[in-house]
């Protein structure tokens, strides 16, 4: 039971480190645009690099998982919402894993 309070409080520290840190090293306003910039796309890129490796284990078959990224990638580069690529990169999947293999 030592342990666990120990290990609580590590995590502790750990979370309140990444939170207080950029307050006391940036005191002003960022005024580079290529730090702005960077600092911008950091949550998408995080995000995406989290969830794009998951989609090719989503289904019990690489061919349905690869057919649905592929219909994604199209309809999001046309501009569709994220609902309806969603929603029909899953229903890809299905019907490609219906074909009989």
């Amino acid at each position: 039971m030592n342990n666990f309070w120990a290990y609580v409080l590590v995590m502790f520290a750990v979370t309140y480190a990444v939170r207080v840190i950029p307050f006391l090293i940036f005191r002003k306003k960022i005024e580079n645009r290529f730090v702005r910039s960077f600092l911008y796309y950091i949550p998408y890129t995080v995000l995406g690099a989290m969830t794009f490796p998951a989609v090719f284990y989503a289904t019990n078959s690489f061919l349905t998982a690869v057919a649905g990224v592929i219909v994604a990638l199209i309809l999001a580069y046309r501009g569709k919402g994220l609902f309806e690529v969603a929603v029909f990169a899953s229903l890809t999947a299905f019907l490609v894993a219906l074909l009989p293999f």
